[in-house]
């Protein structure tokens, strides 16, 4: 069946945009999951790369006829496994969805297709005095339409929120190969049932995006990095709640263990600028006028002593700003290889002291550790579960249920930006009712009646 299906792809996309030799497609098979937790990729999977929607169209029909699963490939960060084709698949590359169509200042919106990164897209923004777009996810080699379809957050969602509330249009090809434009520059549209925002998140099982409508923005001319010490965790959450209520609205407010900023920093051959303390800030302030950057930055300084801060150092130049946030944002690659699992669950922003303080209690019943990154300021924990002697201990699935069971005490979710892809399928179950997952199923049957699209995915 296969060996039929690459004649029919060659007479779509070409011979040369067609990858079969497993030496040349593994790179397309995997995602950023640990490789501990990662399911096994099919590697008799055929990778192709179109060039347009009509291509798309063509190939999506294909494999709707002949009943053969297809997996969307963006930019291969995912860490939930949801661009990992465990049954023999058609992956589609986007990578040659790489321009950017319009950029549109008068109604202030980017028209690109989905396979343009966020680093290009920031590039060609730049061209443009003082506009920019919000949503940071952390690599910049993410892909528009990948980020479209997790919903992806990031560090400025305090802030701005994350991918859904700047997507205003999609052009997208359902499993029959039909083509929808969805949505558009309209500031109100309340005609029937929003499809759009159903594609938005839905990790590739409903739809195959092609072209995404952005809001644009303004940006601040004024940014300043605060790094602050704290004693414990705890003091440190409650100084961004106080902050939180003081009228101050940060870009960004990072929190990640002492450690990591220091292994990081050694990592990168960077320093790290705060010595003492166990738990550190990294809080980004973006203001339109240099007064009122000051004002807020005072404010914050004030706050953070009142909380116990043990030192603060503030950054203005821009080269400081990028080290302290290369730091943080390079935290993952000094603590990849002793992890068996890594999570991304959310909590309300008032519930992350007591959260905190509920991961430390489990970590000491199994006398164990964990690293903790968190977008402190909406909710969002990163941690993890540590390998022992190089291995996946033995409590590992007792120690993650006993963590989602604290999150859910005060009404979280298992994941805030990640996504459940292939590897939270299960744990799904675990946070949504019976007749709310029968719903889902629903939707997707709807959408996709032959379960073509990245079967095996979040339902």
């Amino acid at each position: 069946m296969m060996s039929q299906i690459v004649e029919k792809l060659e007479n779509i996309v070409g011979r040369d945009w067609i990858i079969t030799d497993i030496d040349q497609k593994l790179g397309y098979l995997y995602d950023e999951v640990e490789k501990t937790l990662r399911p096994k990729a099919d590697e008799n999977s055929i990778v192709v790369k179109p060039a347009n929607t009509e291509e798309v169209s063509e190939i999506i029909s294909t494999a709707n006829d002949n009943g053969i699963n297809v997996v969307v490939r963006g930019g291969g960060t995912g860490l939930c496994g949801g661009a990992i084709p465990v049954k023999e698949s058609i992956v589609i590359s986007m990578e040659r969805f790489n321009k950017v169509v319009e950029v549109d200042l008068n109604n202030m919106t980017v028209t690109l297709e989905a396979g343009v990164t966020l680093f290009d897209l920031i590039e060609e923004l730049d061209k443009y005095d003082g506009i920019g777009f919000p949503v940071h996810p952390g690599d910049e080699g993410a892909q528009i339409g990948g980020m479209a379809v997790t919903n992806a957050g990031g560090a400025r969602a305090v802030r701005h929120g994350i991918m859904r509330n700047h997507i205003k249009g999609l052009e997208v090809v359902l499993p029959n190969g039909n083509i929808l434009n969805l949505g558009g520059k309209l500031l109100k549209d309340n005609a029937g049932y929003n499809l759009m925002h159903l594609i938005i998140g839905s990790e590739g099982t409903l739809a195959v995006i092609t072209k995404v409508i952005l809001k644009i923005y303004p940006e601040d001319k004024h940014v300043a990095t605060i790094a602050a010490a704290f004693e414990t965790i705890d003091n440190a959450s409650n100084a961004v709640l106080e902050i939180l209520r003081s009228g101050v609205s940060p870009l960004a407010v990072e929190y990640q263990d002492k450690h990591i900023n220091l292994e990081t920093a050694e990592h990168l051959g960077l320093n790290w600028p705060l010595e003492t303390g166990n738990a550190d800030l990294m809080i980004i302030i973006s203001e339109k006028e240099e007064d009122m950057l000051y004002s807020s930055t005072r404010k914050i300084n004030d706050i953070c002593r009142k909380n116990g801060c043990t030192e603060a150092v503030f950054a203005g130049k821009k080269q400081e700003q990028a080290d302290l946030l290369a730091i943080r944002s390079g935290g993952y690659e000094v603590i990849k290889d002793i992890i068996a699992d890594s999570f991304d669950m959310c909590v309300p922003p008032a519930s992350m002291p007591a959260f905190f303080e509920d991961l430390g209690r489990i970590m000491k019943e199994y006398n164990t550790t964990t690293n903790i990154t968190a977008h402190i300021a909406d909710g969002n924990v990163h941690n993890d579960t540590v390998l022992v002697d190089g291995k996946i201990p033995e409590y590992a699935e007792e120690i993650k249920l006993k963590m989602y069971e604290a999150c859910f005490k005060y009404g979280g979710t298992i994941t805030g930006e990640h996504g459940i892809g292939k590897i939270r399928v299960e744990d799904l179950k675990l946070q949504k009712k019976e007749e709310e997952l029968e719903i889902m199923k629903g939707i997707k049957a709807v959408f996709d009646p032959n379960s073509i699209l990245n079967d095996g995915t979040v339902v």
